[in-house]
């Protein structure tokens, strides 16, 4: 018997095309390609004839730029534009309400007054 271990061979193997690493060794990635890195999701904004919202869902686009942490702040602010939008809304005078049916003019009373 002999106590002296292999050496093992150093294997290599493909990494891209083209390219090979020594076993141990991180192949490096791209230069221009970061998995991590934001990336658009390209969901469709179709407009929806109010300036105001059309303005706020344009800005949910500034999210597709930053990194995870930065959505918040965007979203949070389209929240807020939209919410303001919506409040606006409901401050605009609309047309005056029609008067009821029949009113009792004042200076007159029930008829079933009691008698004495």
């Amino acid at each position: 018997m002999n106590d002296v271990v292999p050496e093992t061979e150093t294997s290599q193997e493909p990494a891209e095309a083209g390219e090979t690493v020594e076993a141990g060794e991180a192949a490096e990635p791209e230069p221009g390609y970061d998995p991590a890195a934001p990336a658009p999701l390209h969901v469709p904004r179709v407009p929806t004839g109010n300036a105001e919202v059309d303005a706020q869902l344009a800005r949910l686009g500034d999210a597709d730029h930053l990194a995870t942490d930065g959505h918040m702040e965007v979203y949070e602010d389209v929240h807020r534009g939209l919410r303001d939008a919506l409040t606006a809304l409901d401050a605009r005078p609309g047309p005056p309400a029609p008067p009821p049916p029949y009113q009792t003019p004042s200076h007159q009373t029930p008829s079933h007054q009691s008698r004495s």
